[in-house]
């Protein structure tokens, strides 16, 4: 038997995406490249990482991913948070400093956003580990649906 497609879940996916690469958008026109290195998608990665560490570990710390908790992970996390962070532009611009033979700057943003990124989304799951860990289960309604 064919399983209806879970619309809400799909269109809080939706919103919360298109959320997040306007402010990705948003964050490229407030901060421009400098030196040749992209700020605005180092940012956008680096900060995205850390706050997905954060929430995930937040809502995990509160209990199992049913109703609230659920609907904040596929809003927040896989839409805001996917939205606004970008692997692809993170390729695109990498490429371009290889066609341009800068190694070197290709190498650094490279090392950067992936060892940056790894440790921005660790200390996030530790402040999140903790934050949730901290609070009554009723301040953040995690099991209503």
């Amino acid at each position: 038997m064919k399983q209806a497609l879970p619309l809400r879940e799909i269109a809080l996916v939706a919103l919360g995406g298109a959320l997040g690469a306007v402010a990705r958008y948003a964050l490229s026109l407030v901060i421009p490249a400098s030196d040749g290195i992209p700020v605005a998608t180092l940012t956008a990665n680096l900060a995205g990482a850390f706050l997905l560490g954060l929430m995930t570990f937040w809502l995990g710390a509160r209990g199992t991913d049913v109703g609230g908790r659920r609907n904040a992970r596929l809003f927040l996390g896989t839409g805001v948070l996917g939205g606004f962070t970008t692997y692809s532009l993170l390729a695109v611009e990498l490429g371009e400093f290889v066609l341009a033979q800068n190694w070197t700057l290709a190498a650094i943003y490279a090392s950067t956003t992936l060892v940056g990124g790894a440790l921005a989304s660790l200390l996030g799951m530790i402040a999140g580990d903790a934050i949730g860990r901290g609070q009554p289960e009723a301040e953040i309604g995690a099991d209503h649906a």
